[in-house]
């Protein structure tokens, strides 16, 4: 069995006057938020085998206050196309960058949510109505699939899990 995190950056800052939104950065409260799901995520031994992160600012930065200099960084690449892709883009990621394990999506909506809904349809069913509730910052769905990472588009998913910030 092999897990899939689809974790949305954690809650941004307006963007100034002149600033691309590629380039906003998390608030004082997103900082805390992604720091209190990284120690959650650890408290219950969902530690990901490899992750794939958008370079967008926002996304770097929840990566950076998740990392506890525990191995992940080690694990992370960055790319672009989290940033400016859609739905199966982020599943074709995951498919061609991925290796067997569990594997983390750091990204954006409505990309993260789009994707959790399609998959997460079976399994936890109080996380799949909180998702279609929408998909908030710093929140993570967790799925589950049997197969390796390269058939990650063709897997049955059972949707384990839906974190929150509020609920830790």
């Amino acid at each position: 069995m092999s897990r899939l995190f689809l974790f949305r950056h954690a809650k941004a800052s307006w963007a100034e006057p002149g600033m691309r939104d590629f380039n906003r950065k998390l608030s004082p409260e997103g900082i805390e938020e992604a720091q209190r799901v990284g120690v959650a995520l650890r408290k219950r031994g969902l530690i990901p085998t490899q992750i794939i992160c958008s370079a967008a600012d926002r996304a770097r930065e929840t990566f950076d206050a998740i990392d506890q200099n525990d191995g992940w960084r080690e694990n992370v690449t960055f790319t672009d196309t989290l940033y400016s892709t859609d739905a199966p883009g982020y599943l074709e990621v995951a498919s061609e960058m991925g290796r067997d394990g569990d594997l983390m999506l750091i990204g954006h909506n409505p990309m993260l949510e789009d994707l959790a809904i399609a998959l997460g349809q079976t399994g936890n069913d109080e996380a799949y109505t909180h998702i279609n509730m929408g998909f908030g910052t710093a929140c993570v769905a967790i799925l589950k699939f049997d197969g390796p990472m390269s058939n990650i588009q063709e897997t049955k998913w059972t949707l384990e899990d839906y974190l929150r910030p509020r609920d830790l």
